[in-house]
């Protein structure tokens, strides 16, 4: 044990990273650990509403078998008595799965999705799962942006996001799809990462689009970005998007040497004229500081944002169309309307949309050889007022079709409320873009 002594006001305010090591020197318990959280939880989440399903007395059971196992000189996982928030999309056998949706109220999973299980198997304590949008879709969910209670949080990963930015979970899983982990993680001022597509297994979570669904998550620190994805990215082979292969570890990356300055492009999508003026100044201001210059995205770009669409709505109705015909009262107008736009596109239209990703991502090569990893906005600015609608994907959606691993930083603000700034690394070189990420984050501090 050290000489330090952690308050318990203090706790919340730990990154899992630091946390880790704290439990490690016997200068916490888990037991402490969650308990402050629970404390947090409780006096918080009434506004926030991050939460579909929490279970206090189960946790801090967990928390004191970690402790015990701890005391009796057991080898202890990564994540061993750190409390983790899981998406309500991803099934967990001990809470129910409701998918966001009144049709699947009460639904209880037999198994425990394969990235649950390895959080298990990592030692983590699952303190509930978070509030989703309908099926992961745009139908909003009870949950309010902790910066501002009057403004969305984002989604479709909305609790996800809000637990973390509002201290209540250092840690939480959320999915995207087009937006729903980097959109929520700008609007709350959050750290948020979608990794590579086929990075993380998804048996068990629910499928929306199989070319574009990825697992993500939410943490306070790269470093803490990187112990979650290396606990719970292993090969599984019932996953097809999934390659069996040895991944570096994302931990060991950062920690391997001293961070170096990246080499960052600026680029301005498709998107950057419906972006806020507000957030574009912003943006421009913190590129100019770094020295940033633009570098211009090929013609051929300018159809990627309708291509990612045309993949994702098609496979919405594929997916979601048989549970809305089976319950027209119970899926919301939106949830519909797509599905009505997703059944008129052709078979046709579909196949070229998805010939399409590999050949624009092959346009962006050069760049990704010349820079390691692109700089641009996460979002149109900052969270919107109200909580009908969760924000516009716009600036995201393009980077999850090309199968690129992306992180939102909260480094930027407007009228007091953050504005994430989005990285885009290539396919597979997740560590790089960590160490990018991380390197970025210090020189603000």
């Amino acid at each position: 044990m050290s000489n330090t002594k952690i308050s318990t006001g203090h706790l919340t305010q730990l990154t899992a990273y630091e946390a880790r090591r704290a439990l490690e020197a016997g200068d916490i318990t888990s037991a402490d650990l969650v308990s402050a959280y629970i404390a947090r939880i409780t006096e918080r989440d009434a506004d926030v509403g991050a939460w579909q399903h929490f279970d206090a007395d189960r946790a801090l059971a967990e928390a004191r078998a970690s402790d015990e196992m701890r005391r009796d000189g057991a080898a202890m996982p990564p994540l061993a008595g750190i409390p983790v928030g899981v998406k309500d999309v991803i099934d967990t056998e001990d809470f129910p799965t409701e998918l966001g949706s009144e049709v699947f109220a009460g639904r209880r999973p037999k198994d425990n999705a394969f990235v649950v299980s390895a959080l298990e198997a990592a030692g983590a304590i699952i303190l509930g799962k978070t509030v989703t949008t309908e099926l992961a879709f745009f139908g909003p969910g009870k949950t309010r942006n902790p910066r501002d209670l009057a403004r969305t949080p984002g989604g479709s990963s909305s609790g996800s996001a809000a637990a973390v930015a509002d201290d209540q979970v250092p840690l939480a899983l959320g999915t995207q799809t087009a937006g729903s982990v980097i959109r929520p993680a700008s609007y709350c001022g959050v750290i948020g990462f979608k990794p590579t597509f086929g990075y993380t297994s998804r048996t068990g979570v629910l499928a929306q689009s199989a070319p574009l669904d990825t697992i993500g998550g939410y943490a306070r620190s790269v470093h803490d970005v990187a112990l979650l994805f290396d606990c719970i990215s292993m090969f599984d082979a019932g996953d097809a998007a999934m390659r069996e292969e040895t991944k570096p570890s994302l931990l060991a990356a950062l920690e391997s040497s001293d961070l170096s300055p990246p080499r960052l492009a600026f680029v301005k999508t498709p998107a950057w004229p419906q972006g806020d003026e507000e957030m574009r100044t912003a943006f421009e201001a913190f590129t100019g500081k770094l020295g940033i210059t633009e570098t211009p995205l090929p013609a051929e770009f300018d159809e990627i944002l309708r291509l990612q669409q045309i993949v994702q709505f098609s496979d919405i109705a594929r997916n979601y169309g048989p549970i809305a015909d089976a319950n027209p009262d119970r899926v919301s107008a939106k949830l519909k309307e797509i599905i009505a736009e997703g059944r008129t596109f052709t078979q046709a239209q579909y196949t070229a949309a998805r010939t399409k990703q590999n050949a624009l991502y092959a346009l962006l090569r050069p760049m990704l050889t010349e820079y390691d990893a692109i700089v641009t906005p996460a979002a149109q600015g900052v969270a919107p007022v109200g909580l009908a609608s969760t924000g516009s994907p716009m600036f995201n959606g393009l980077w999850t079709y090309l199968e690129m691993p992306c992180i939102s930083l909260p480094l930027l603000e407007a009228g007091g409320l953050p504005i994430g700034v989005q990285l885009v690394g290539a396919r597979g070189d997740d560590a790089c873009l960590l160490r990018a990420s991380a390197w970025l984050m210090e020189q603000q501090t």
